[in-house]
């Protein structure tokens, strides 16, 4: 009796691993640590947020909207739940991806705004938390692309016969991956290179 129950138990493991099930269990943990970097990287830049923001501040106090409107998409993704259902929510993905979207179009458009202030740009603490940005930025794209191809593997192997029937079977389901703001890429962003702004009183 007890050879036979190991004789099953060896030819479950081999129709297993067989069916694609090892393959899913090892694509999903390669998902978990890809999204883990991702979100180590978006914090990294968050943390960044508040020092631009004062450093710009401290030179373009009155360049409020710019400055609100940063403040206002950093605190949406602070408000996010980066719960581990939400790789399986494609609702809540859109929205993290949605938040993220537009801190960094804020971003950009207070790194624009700075062009016009040659004293901020000149500012060593601005410019090294400009540095760190970049760098940030750099390793987001970094993460975000090895998130994609690890969700891209998984959803293969997920959708492709035979192993969407063990998928199926044990509740393997595709995950939702990131896409390209098209309107984003098709807009270059307005840049002005032009003098500093004048303050008040003064003739133009």
């Amino acid at each position: 009796m007890r050879r036979l129950w190991i004789i099953l138990l060896a030819s479950l493991t081999l129709t297993l691993s067989g069916c694609g099930y090892n393959t899913m269990q090892s694509q999903d943990e390669q998902i978990n640590a890809s999204w883990s970097e991702v979100l180590n990287q978006y914090q990294r830049r968050a943390d960044l947020v508040p020092n631009l923001v004062s450093t710009v501040k401290g030179y373009a106090a009155h360049e409020r909207e710019v400055l609100e409107q940063v403040t206002t998409a950093r605190a949406q993704v602070g408000n996010l739940r980066l719960t581990p259902e939400l790789l399986n929510d494609p609702q809540a993905f859109e929205r993290f991806q949605t938040a993220q979207s537009q801190l960094s179009s804020a971003l950009s458009r207070l790194l624009v705004v700075s062009e016009n202030y040659p004293q901020l740009k000149a500012d060593t603490g601005f410019r090294d938390l400009q540095a760190q940005l970049e760098g940030t930025e750099n390793r987001i794209a970094v993460a975000r692309n090895r998130y994609i191809q690890s969700v891209q593997a998984y959803n293969t192997t997920v959708r492709s016969f035979p192993t969407n029937l063990t998928a199926k079977m044990f509740g393997f389901s595709t995950k939702p991956n990131f896409t390209v703001d098209e309107k984003a890429v098709s807009t270059p962003p307005k840049v002005d290179f032009g003098s500093a702004p004048k303050p008040p009183g003064v003739a133009q």
